[in-house]
């Protein structure tokens, strides 16, 4: 049976990512495996020490559970065959870790469609991840901003 690891951060990225996934389930027959990695706080001021980081990760792992249980759900709901992980620590090394865990045929990933700047600063998961990877990786895109409405031109009738 075909693996495809879908990881997700809850963000508006993950439906298209949690979509495309099933999509590629149903056309190979296939499983798919929702990942979901939380990331611990990292420290940058003094006021850090004031953040209680385990009960942080254990409320952030809390709120996946949930999600990810209702997302299986849904999914099950369409006969997708679906499982799910949940993981704590860094996106990158855990996602490429995973897909050679689950022995995944594709990764379904998102792209955020952050600026180079912030890619440059942050990091890029997706980047990471497309180097590292030993199985293709699909990256969908960000969702593209609804084009707004034409304003109508008002005509005034002249007699």
């Amino acid at each position: 049976m075909k693996t495809i690891l879908a990881p997700i951060d809850f963000s508006d990225a993950s439906e298209a990512v949690i979509k495309e996934a099933a999509t590629f389930a149903r056309a190979f027959d296939a499983r798919v495996v929702l990942l979901t990695v939380v990331q611990p706080p990292v420290p940058i001021t003094e006021y850090a020490a004031m953040i209680d980081s385990a009960q942080f990760v254990a409320a952030s792992e809390r709120h996946a559970a949930e999600q990810l249980e209702v997302i299986e759900r849904n999914l099950r709901n369409d006969f997708v065959l679906v499982e799910s992980v949940r993981e704590t620590g860094s996106p990158v090394p855990i996602i490429v870790k995973t897909a050679q865990e689950w022995d995944a045929d594709y990764i379904v990933m998102g792209s955020h469609g952050h600026t180079a700047f912030y890619d440059l600063i942050v990091g890029s998961t997706t980047h990471g991840v497309l180097n590292r990877a030993k199985c293709p990786v699909v990256i969908v895109p960000p969702a593209q901003a609804k084009a707004r409405p034409r304003q109508h031109e008002k005509h005034v009738a002249t007699v």
